[in-house]
């Protein structure tokens, strides 16, 4: 019976994703930033890649039709490719051509006009996977440099579909001094992230948000920008405090 009071941020994607509410993890980090301004929906599946994500996205985006009937998602972040990379003939694998084929199918459900789900207010950030550290990882097999691949395949979407990226692939590996075992940092296995890899993807999100999306700048700096949807104690008017208890336009 919860109202309709703040919009949200949507994540989608895999474990990496569905992870991210562990502590120190990127939702967690998201969901502290947007405190009374966004909410933050994590919509992370676990070993999920792009072929069955779009009928996952499907379900999951609300069509134009409903829209104004529920939160909006004013900013959509969309994380796979540690999963699609897994080495065929895994059931996860998803050839390199189709894995951009998808991601594309994801970004023009929100942004073509011709599309049930188009939603022109949502912002929308690509992440790419994170290295994958073989020498801990003891799954599904995964390869080094065909990870790598996949992250740039990322780019190479983002570019043609004119969608910012957070490299996390790179920002890891360089803060790891490029070596693929010093990874493990930033890996707790091998392929999914310790707390100081999602302060990384964390940070490349709030970047990418402060540089090519500031109206949705959370932080105090930008607070010209966002406002809380309630305000404040101290600016409640004590003398009639109804008026200014009212739920207001989070971005000014």
């Amino acid at each position: 019976m919860a109202a309709k009071v703040q919009d949200v941020v949507m994540l989608v994607g895999d474990s990496l994703t569905q992870r991210g509410w562990e502590q120190g993890g990127f939702a967690q980090l998201l969901a502290e930033a947007y405190i009374r301004k966004l909410d933050v929906i994590n919509r992370g599946l676990g070993g999920y890649q792009t072929d069955w994500a779009i009928p996952i996205c499907e379900q999951i985006f609300a069509k134009q039709h409903e829209q104004h009937h529920v939160p909006q998602v004013k900013l959509l972040t969309i994380w796979y490719g540690a999963n699609d990379a897994a080495s065929a003939p895994n059931a996860q694998h998803v050839p390199i051509d189709r894995y951009k084929s998808n991601l594309s199918h994801i970004i023009n459900m929100v942004k073509s006009p011709t599309s049930a789900y188009y939603s022109p207010e949502t912002r929308i950030i690509l992440i790419t996977p994170p290295p994958v550290n073989t020498k801990q990882w003891v799954g599904t097999p995964r390869v080094f440099e065909t990870t790598r691949s996949y992250a740039e395949a990322v780019k190479e979407v983002g570019e043609k579909e004119n969608v910012p990226v957070a490299d996390v692939w790179t920002k890891i590996f360089d803060a790891a001094g490029r070596s693929e075992e010093a990874c493990e940092k930033y890996l707790n296995d091998g392929l999914h992230l310790t707390s100081d890899g999602y302060n990384i993807v964390f940070r490349a999100i709030m970047d990418i948000v402060e540089r090519v999306y500031p109206e949705l700048d959370p932080t105090w700096e930008a607070h010209g920008r966002m406002q809380t949807v309630f305000t404040l104690w101290d600016q409640v008017d004590v003398q009639n405090p109804r008026p200014s208890l009212m739920k207001r336009k989070v971005q000014l």
